[in-house]
């Protein structure tokens, strides 16, 4: 079975986290949500409080099939700030594992820290005048090798789905679930 961690700091954005989560659990991917602080319990951008399944610590040595990174302003300086985030991130890139931010994520913690290594990536807002390494495009999700990033949270269904194909690698049943629940994919 696929395997997919989902990166949480204080602050992270709920509405990113929680859509992939659903996603990719429906469609019968292993997800494990990962607390990047000292403990299991983990507050939103928006004050809600959640439990992860582990801390980042208890699964550093873990590889999974992909990475996601959500926003969230507070959450994704979070991330970014974590050695122990940076160094996971790297060691799932150099393994070819799929590396998935969303929103501010790809330009705070992978442009803020030279992880981009000149793909192309999308993120919100201006925050990609500030990356040095990656080549903003200006799109809902881009796709550049092992690199799946999604603008933010307006489109999170369409960076669920593309990153629950990637993970599967097949789009058939990732279709059948986005015209189950109504979504155009």
């Amino acid at each position: 079975m696929k395997k997919v961690a989902v990166l949480l700091a204080t602050g992270f954005e709920e509405g990113e986290a929680i859509v992939t989560i659903d996603i990719l659990r429906r469609l019968n991917i292993e997800v494990e949500v990962l607390s990047c602080a000292t403990t299991r319990g983990v507050t939103s951008y928006h004050g809600i409080p959640m439990v992860a399944d582990s801390t980042l610590t208890e699964r550093s040595d873990v590889l999974f099939d992909a990475l996601v990174l959500p926003g969230g302003p507070q959450g994704s300086v979070n991330l970014a700030a974590n050695p122990q985030v940076i160094e996971f991130v790297k060691k799932h890139d150099a393994a070819g594992k799929l590396i998935c931010p969303i929103c501010s994520a790809a330009a705070r913690i992978l442009g803020g820290n030279g992880l981009l290594n000149g793909r192309k990536y999308v993120c919100s807002g201006e925050l990609w005048q500030d990356v040095k390494d990656g080549q903003y495009v200006d799109a809902p999700v881009v796709e550049d090798g092992n690199l799946i990033s999604g603008k933010g949270l307006g489109h999170v269904f369409d960076f669920a789905f593309t990153v629950a194909a990637r993970v599967l690698g097949d789009e058939a049943p990732v279709r059948e679930h986005a015209e189950h629940i109504y979504y155009r994919w």
